[in-house]
């Protein structure tokens, strides 16, 4: 039986059933032969939560302030060195930790003329074959470690992975991954990690292995996230502000809606373009100077008094001089003849696609407004009228995910259904989480509400037949959490 010798557990349900899943593969309970740990050695175990979108969603990449909470939910990692110089890893089922997925590979898969390989190919060797790309968001950590901090890994590692943050949800599962694996080989391999650093580098594994545009507000929040607080986080890119407590009489709750969400999938990639084009275009009407970069479809902008980001516009600012410039939509070879590129890093413009402008450029500038008054509203006194307030400013924030494209019928129904029952059952706003396009619904109310929100799944399921994934508590971050040391005992 492993025992834990260093760290707390913090009275954390899913650590203390993750002990147990290892002591059942210790004892050949668990059926997975290739992967029973080294009796002789010890084991470190991380924990990573997943995270409501209360306010800011997807304006993280144009440099928006989010708010953001830590699910319960959360993923768990347990790591032991070798000394084969392989990555192998296990990921067992949510729903029956006895089903696992499997995955071995050379370290030296990674090398190229003893160089680490470039991010595109290790993004082609995850995505060409479908029964190993979940395990890019865990091997990928050696890749980002060997690039940009430079590690040589003289050992391998067996990594066991369990998580009960639903994916596809919009509340984060693929961050929770990224850092609970991140952590734990950083502290086997003693690699020292500053905590922000820890987040973009894992933001790095998601954008150029995965192959996902997201931002960096998931992981961030999986690091730093502190149990029952929004994480304020000021996208430019990572500038960590004191979080926010929650008044005691508030409560945010998550609903999932059951339609499968990706930060992978078209529409958000082309919103996100569509963001950056804006802020292309924005730069040349008023001027700043503008370079091209050797890549193709790149420009780099100086001497903008925004800074880069589209969030620093203010509404009335924009609404003022440039709405009227900025197209409904452009096809991309239009825009790059005209304009040369956008400063976006990690999404490419398809010449013969067609791209929604200006909706995506407004967005993030109002957002941000929105999530800047929202952290105001937040400080107490806590009164009906802030209530109402509060809940406006989620209601808008929603449409205008809808307004973007990003929005779905499920997530449409389940915020007219928290209209519907409303402020005076003790509900006072609602918006989809995330990168929309699906996923979980953000409510807040009074804390004694919480009846309406099961009869609001309970209706949901009525009219849908999808029995809605209640999110209701907080739970601390990685960084918080730190790691455990887990020792065989002897017999």
């Amino acid at each position: 039986m492993y025992k834990i010798v260093s760290g707390s557990d913090q009275n954390l349900t899913d650590v203390r059933m993750f002990i147990e899943v290892i002591n059942k593969l210790d004892q050949n309970e668990i059926s997975e032969e290739r992967f029973l740990f080294d009796k002789k050695n010890d084991l470190i175990v991380t924990r990573a939560p997943g995270r409501l979108d209360v306010m800011g969603g997807f304006a993280d990449y144009s440099g928006s302030l989010v708010l953001q909470l830590p699910t319960k939910e959360a993923a768990l990692s347990a790591i032991q060195l070798t000394a084969d110089r392989k990555i192998k890893v296990v990921s067992l089922s949510a729903e029956n930790t006895k089903r696992c997925s499997y995955f071995e590979m050379p370290l030296d898969d990674f090398l190229s003329s003893g160089k680490p390989i470039d991010y595109g190919a290790a993004q082609k060797y995850f995505q060409g074959d479908p029964a190993r790309q979940w395990a890019a968001y865990v091997a990928g950590a050696f890749l980002i470690l060997m690039k940009e901090k430079k590690i040589e890994f003289k050992q391998g590692a067996k990594i066991l992975i369990h998580s009960d943050v639903p994916e596809g949800k919009g509340v984060s599962s693929s961050a929770a991954l990224e850092v609970a694996a991140m952590q734990s080989i950083a502290a086997a391999f003693k690699i020292k990690i500053e905590v922000r650093e820890l987040a973009l580098l894992c933001q790095k594994v998601e954008n150029l292995i995965v192959g996902a545009p997201c931002g960096v507000m998931d992981q961030m929040t999986a690091v730093c996230g502190k149990k029952n607080r929004l994480m304020s986080l000021l996208c430019q890119p990572a500038e960590l502000k004191e979080s926010l407590e929650i008044p005691d009489e508030i409560a945010f709750w998550g609903i999932d809606s059951g339609v499968r969400h990706s930060v992978a999938g078209a529409d958000y990639g082309s919103v996100r373009v569509g963001a950056f084009m804006g802020y292309r275009i924005l730069s040349e009407i008023a001027k700043f100077k503008v370079t091209n970069n050797k890549e193709k479809g790149r420009v780099e902008i100086r001497d903008s008094v925004w800074n880069g980001y589209l969030s620093n516009i203010s509404p009335s600012l924009f609404e003022q001089n440039f709405a009227k410039n900025i197209p409904h939509q452009i096809k991309g070879e239009e825009f790059l003849r005209k304009y040369g590129g956008i400063t976006d890093s990690v999404t490419q413009i398809e010449p013969s696609r067609s791209y929604a402008v200006r909706m995506p450029t407004r967005h993030p500038i109002y957002e941000n407004f929105r999530v800047h008054s929202f952290a105001e509203l937040l400080q107490r006194p806590v009164t009906n009228q802030k209530l109402n307030l509060l809940g406006e400013l989620m209601y808008q924030s929603h449409f205008s995910y809808s307004a973007c494209g990003l929005g779905s019928e499920g997530t449409d129904l389940l915020v007219n259904l928290v209209r519907d029952v409303g402020v005076k059952q003790g509900l006072f706003g609602a918006k989809i989480s995330g990168g929309g396009s699906g996923g979980t619904v953000v409510v807040m109310g009074r804390k004694n509400a919480y009846e309406f929100i099961e009869k609001i799944a309970e209706e949901y399921k009525s009219q849908t037949g999808i029995e809605p994934y209640i999110f209701k508590d907080s739970s601390v971050g990685a960084n918080e959490f730190g790691h455990l040391i887990l020792k065989k005992e002897a017999l």
